[in-house]
């Protein structure tokens, strides 16, 4: 059932979201916006993704102009992606859709129910390590 309820709700977040981006670019874009300039490989490792997906991210969000490379003055080698003014502008629309969709899909319960659904989620949260 969760899985059916995650495959929705990518469904109809996929469908108003504007950018061409899933979920792992919106990560990234997640992770510039919070820390900064960061190497891929920084990226990948804090994301969990291989280098190569990571270039291919990366490839997406320059072409897509919501993050771009920024070589180092002092070491031409090394490269960071930095969000830009458009890539926060999608990560505000996710955030809105995202919630939006969260809203319409807890409507079906009451207070008490969403209550019970949370504490069994943080339940099952602290089970994992």
């Amino acid at each position: 059932m969760t899985e059916l309820i995650n495959n929705e709700n990518i469904v109809k977040f996929t469908k108003k979201f504007k950018y061409p981006i899933g979920i792992s670019p919106i990560l990234v874009l997640l992770e510039l916006k919070d820390n900064g300039l960061l190497k891929q490989v920084e990226l990948a490792d804090r994301l969990g993704y291989t280098k190569g997906a990571m270039t291919s991210i990366a490839n997406k969000l320059v072409t897509n102009q919501l993050a771009e490379r920024v070589f180092d003055e002092n070491d031409r080698r090394i490269i960071r992606l930095c969000i830009t003014d458009k890539g926060k502008q999608a990560l505000f629309e996710a955030n809105k859709i995202g919630k939006e969709i969260h809203l319409d899909l807890f409507s079906a319960l009451t207070n008490e129910e969403i209550q019970i659904y949370v504490a069994l989620q943080q339940k099952i949260l602290n089970r994992q390590d």
